[in-house]
């Protein structure tokens, strides 16, 4: 079986290698708009299946599996996307300190035959962040591309988070375990 991960998010390429499995990379330019009605982990899965759309031409076989994901960051039922700025970064940290947020991933998966999604939720709870700690944080791992503005991987996640409920890796962008469930579906 030939595994394509429609993401380039260096995250992803590293928990699914993690999971010990042989992949290509495959990725599409997409609008990652969403209809205004949409919430939560509805937003995180209708984006992870536009990129699965735009992926599925590539699909060769019956035996190709197309992963793809899409991340999103919920504070209040606001939607924390990629900053666009350092300064929006610094905003953005400054909303989740001392405070606990939602992080939705939604998944798509799929070959020729058959399609599943599914999302993931995890409660992460941030301590209160001084600024000295969110500029420094922003000024040295520039965490533009990420959804929230950080990555739980980072240096802010070991000083910053105070506890999580639910799963890690689905905060990093992959939630590993339900994954590998999914997967095994698709393999019987």
């Amino acid at each position: 079986m030939r595994i394509i991960l429609g993401s380039a998010s260096p995250r992803r390429k590293e928990l699914l290698g993690a999971m010990g499995y042989e992949f290509e990379v495959l990725t599409a330019d997409i609008d990652e708009s969403y209809p205004e009605a949409l919430e939560n982990e509805a937003i995180a899965i209708f984006i992870a299946a536009q990129k699965a759309k735009a992926l599925l031409p590539y699909l060769n076989t019956k035996t190709d599996l197309l992963i793809c994901a899409d991340t999103i960051v919920c504070l209040e039922n606001e939607v924390l996307g990629k900053p666009i700025s350092p300064d929006d970064a610094k905003l953005m940290l400054r909303k989740l300190s001392g405070k606990t947020h939602e992080v939705f991933t939604g998944v798509v998966i799929q070959n020729q035959e058959q399609k599943n999604s599914f999302f993931d939720r995890t409660a992460v709870t941030f301590k209160n962040l001084y600024d000295s700690e969110i500029d420094y944080y922003v000024d040295h791992f520039k965490p533009f591309d990420k959804a929230g503005s950080y990555g739980i991987q980072d240096w802010i996640g070991m000083v910053g988070v105070e506890k999580i409920e639910g799963s890690y890796t689905n905060v990093m962008g992959l939630p590993t375990c339900r994954l590998n469930e999914e997967i095994a579906r698709f393999i019987r």
